[in-house]
């Protein structure tokens, strides 16, 4: 897989068109795949697909293994019958950037009325449904009563609960489970409709030559059903309060460092068990996507480890991650599973060394590799094939806003770098871009918005702040028209990034 030279775009499922205020598994996604395969690329990625929670961010969910009832295509249960279409127009207007708020306080009851209609029409009764429950009976109980908890108690984090069953008392989670069935059964039902609706738009990617690139945080939220449910997987105490929490030291980015907030995990107790919980998240991960992206790869060499209760990062210390033991574990027990590690920042001997020893590819991004020293390990010339290129990430400005903020001593680097003083701004997007597909990488990832030379504007998201984060979206006339496919096509196959079976395309033969 990604060991060839291929090519493909960074676009969030959140970042579709589609008529109901954020991008879903509806007709959008089907057309944004055939935007791909017309472009000559081989992947989609996207961004973590689990339910979000405070700040909206994906990497930040209710469940590591649960889906987003956002992405649910609403025109899907108009077409099964289970909503009106009047009701849905009514309720979720379209809208330029993603209202969070908005989606949470109407498209949820929207989902119950499906729900509702889906019992009464016996669909729940059916064996898939059945089935389905059955094959996720691993998490699903356990985040169904989540959300049907979190219900009750006004959206309280779990840890703000009564006691008895903040603490899972055995009586209290079994009274919960018989006084909120139908509220259990509804968010299980939800769930459903995200799998089974994501399963028939990957399945049509892989049918049309695209692969799916899928990401999967290193930490979990600490509100999430995976903290509540098992709290000997992490570093908390009696009361099952967090002993310390992730977060980054301080850097020229971030003077006090980065206080992220998500619990530790209790590594010994994750050995002792055949990192279990670890073999389930990375298979549930390469179930729904076809290679994984895993964020902030250097927590599993040493992580920054926090006290509880600090305002910021600046009095952590690192310890000990589980090294490469993990890594083997997940190999022999699942085989190769295909896994870019995300190796951004400051890196150590010892994350070069665990990341040699894995084999897998890390990251490169050329808005990192420009300075007035005209020294970087990000610039091309220092890249190995076994790496994966991006002009720049989902954290980072779009090329075009990027390239309106250098200082002058920055840019003239990049100038003479690139020997481009000429292009005007409005196409120097295409000039980064070029780069990245003409380097030695064997995978090239662009951003869809530098694509289209979007500014700031267009950015996804900015680290350490709220705001316009996760709520970029993509206009619907945006890839309507194919000269941008074309375009992309024909560098694509200048720089040698497109499939064998894309090579055998007649408009790549005439």
């Amino acid at each position: 897989m990604l060991n060839k030279r291929r090519s493909g775009i960074l676009l969030p499922i959140s970042s579709l068109p589609s008529p109901f205020g954020i991008g879903d598994f509806g007709s959008h996604a089907y057309e944004f795949i055939d935007f791909l395969k017309k472009s000559g690329q081989t992947y989609w990625q996207i961004l973590p697909m689990g339910p979000t929670g405070f700040g909206d961010s994906p990497y930040q969910s209710f469940s590591t293994f649960a889906g987003n009832p956002y992405f649910i295509d609403l025109n899907e249960l108009i077409k099964d019958g289970l909503l009106s279409e009047e009701a849905v127009a009514q309720t979720l207007p379209d809208s330029e950037r993603v209202e969070y708020e908005l989606q949470f306080k109407r498209r949820f009851p929207l989902l119950k009325e499906a729900y509702t209609n889906a019992v009464s029409s016996g669909l729940l009764s059916d064996d898939s449904f059945m089935e389905f429950k059955k094959a996720n009976i691993d998490w699903l109980p356990d985040y169904s009563l989540f959300m049907a908890l979190k219900d009750i108690y006004c959206g309280k984090p779990w840890f703000y609960w009564p006691e008895d069953i903040r603490m899972r008392k055995p009586q209290s989670v079994l009274d919960s489970i018989d006084s909120n069935q139908e509220s259990i059964e509804f968010y299980s039902f939800t769930q459903y409709l995200f799998f089974m609706q994501w399963d028939k738009l990957k399945k049509y990617a892989n049918s049309n030559g695209i692969e799916i690139i899928g990401d999967i945080p290193i930490y979990v939220a600490f509100d999430s059903a995976d903290c509540w449910s098992h709290p000997e997987l992490f570093q908390l105490d009696k009361h099952h309060m967090p002993n310390a929490i992730a977060g980054c030291p301080p850097d020229d980015y971030a003077v006090k460092g980065q206080l992220w907030g998500n619990p530790l995990y209790n590594w010994e107790v994750h050995k002792k068990t055949g990192f279990e919980w670890w073999l389930k998240r990375i298979q549930a991960a390469w179930k729904l996507t076809d290679i994984i992206r895993i964020d902030h790869f250097r927590g599993f060499d040493e992580y920054y480890s926090i006290p509880y209760g600090s305002e910021d990062a600046v009095n952590g210390t690192w310890r000990k991650g589980p090294g490469l033991e993990l890594f083997q574990t997940i190999k022999r027990e699942l085989g190769d599973v295909p896994i870019i590690a995300e190796d951004l920042g400051f890196v150590t001997d010892s994350v070069r060394d665990l990341l040699a020893s894995c084999r897998y590819p890390g990251m490169k991004v050329l808005e990192f590799a420009f300075n007035e020293e005209e020294r970087s390990e990000y610039l091309p010339y220092n890249y190995t094939k076994n790496c994966v290129v991006y002009t720049g990430t989902h954290d980072n400005e779009t090329i075009t806003g990027w390239y309106a903020n250098l200082t002058p001593e920055v840019r003239e680097a990049a100038i003479r770098y690139c020997n481009n003083a000429y292009t005007p701004e409005s196409e120097i997007a295409w000039d980064y871009i070029c780069l990245a597909m003409s380097s030695i990488a064997n995978t090239c990832i662009i951003p869809m918005q530098d694509y289209l030379g979007l500014g700031n504007e267009a950015r996804i998201n900015t680290p350490s702040t709220l705001g316009l984060n996760w709520t970029w979206r993509m206009k619907q006339d945006a890839i309507e028209s194919d000269y941008l496919a074309l375009r992309i096509r024909q560098l694509t196959k200048t720089y040698g990034r497109l499939s064998f079976s894309q090579k055998s395309d007649k408009k790549d033969n005439e």
